[in-house]
């Protein structure tokens, strides 16, 4: 009697513990299956659908500068600062130029001396012609003489003599001639020489546009190559966006395009494709594409970030679904749709895709109701009931 009892106990507290599992299995197959589930719902509706290229890149000017000297020396006034519009030909800045204003008036004063050198050559060129002409006439009146018997051979023979000194004292006189002139040409380049480099002291804008960056400041020792400014032309700014390699077929010239400033994140600038690059970076496989900005922030700088998103294609009117409502099953797009208060799977087929949006080409219509977790995360929806927050 005393085993039997014990016996009893133990069948007892093992029947409750089974019925109490199977109270929580079934209320955990009750919860599952017959509890709603919070979902976010979307409407779909018809719309504008634009497909786009993203790319992220730098505002830089088509035409920038870096305005340096053509000689060395130190920066005497800086006439133009950061910020500055400037036209072609206005003065930037000068360098000290004391010391080529003197090398110039010693250019003009050998320019002088050797003017001087050339008239006194000039007039003893004149002088040996005249004695020329004086020992050939002296030689003409010698030589008839002698035809006559007259004169004597040593007359002839002196008269002959002279006429050849005279020859050649007119040689001499005319290679000095031809050296003055040359030492003349020498001095008269050397002075345009020496202006030039007087020129080169004062630095003009090569181009109408903006300085945006002053790297020196008056009394600098600047050198050629060496930056003293940076100028960028307005005529022509744009993105130069990194895209990747994949949508490289989709882009054109001329594709509009919308350009986000980071400063103003919740503006766009209107732009358009200015040019493709034919290189791509062989790391991140992206390459450049440039997008010319239409019209500019009021506050704007070279080499600031943008986000441009180019227009490849549009819809004027189309099925539109937000992508994170999509479920891929076995490589097959579908949605969630709401049949009543349950959700069901129904397959879909998608059209064109922008970067948050998707064209539903076939699967649902504009009205039908597709549904996502919350939380973003969760049960399966299928065959739950569901609920609406």
């Amino acid at each position: 009697m005393n085993g039997v009892m014990p016996k009893l106990k133990r069948g007892a507290w093992r029947a409750a513990q089974l019925l109490v599992m199977a109270v929580v299995v079934g209320g955990i197959v009750y919860w599952l299956k017959f509890s709603a589930v919070p979902v976010r719902e979307h409407r779909i509706e018809a719309g504008e659908l634009i497909a786009e290229v993203m790319g992220t890149g730098t505002l830089e000017a088509r035409v920038k500068s870096t305005v340096s000297p053509k000689i060395a020396g130190r920066i005497e006034t800086l006439l133009v600062d950061q910020g500055d519009l400037v036209q072609a030909g206005r003065l930037l800045f000068t360098l000290d130029d004391a010391e080529l204003k003197q090398q110039v008036e010693i250019a003009r004063a050998n320019i002088a001396s050797a003017q001087a050198a050339l008239d006194r050559i000039q007039a003893d060129q004149a002088q040996t012609a005249a004695i020329l002409e004086q020992a050939r006439q002296n030689h003409e009146r010698v030589q008839k003489l002698v035809a006559r018997s007259v004169a004597t051979a040593e007359e002839s023979d002196r008269a002959i003599e002279a006429l050849a000194v005279a020859q050649a004292g007119v040689a001499r006189a005319e290679a000095a001639l031809l050296e003055g002139r040359k030492q003349l040409i020498t001095a008269e380049r050397n002075l345009d020489y020496r202006l030039a480099v007087l020129a080169d002291t004062r630095v003009t804008a090569p181009f109408d546009g903006l300085i945006v960056r002053r790297h020196r400041d008056p009394g600098d020792i600047v050198v050629p190559g060496s930056p003293a400014l940076t100028l960028v032309s307005l005529a022509e700014l744009w993105i130069s966006a990194w895209v990747d390699e994949t949508e490289m077929s989709r882009l054109r010239v001329g594709q509009a395009a919308r350009v986000v400033f980071r400063s103003e994140s919740q503006q766009g600038y209107q732009g358009e494709v200015a040019r493709l690059g034919r290189e791509a970076d062989r790391e991140t496989r992206e390459f450049v594409v440039d997008v010319r900005v239409l019209k500019l922030p009021d506050n704007w700088a070279v080499g600031q970030r943008a986000e441009v998103y180019i227009q490849t294609d549009r819809k004027p009117s189309a099925a539109l679904l937000p992508t994170n409502f999509v479920v891929w099953r076995e490589g097959a797009s579908g949605v969630f749709a709401k049949v009543g208060e349950r959700a069901q799977w129904r397959p879909v087929k998608l059209g064109l895709q922008a970067r948050e949006t998707a064209e539903i080409a076939a699967g649902l219509e504009p009205g039908d109701v597709v549904l996502l977790p919350a939380s973003g995360k969760g049960p399966a929806l299928e065959g739950r009931r569901v609920v609406a927050p």
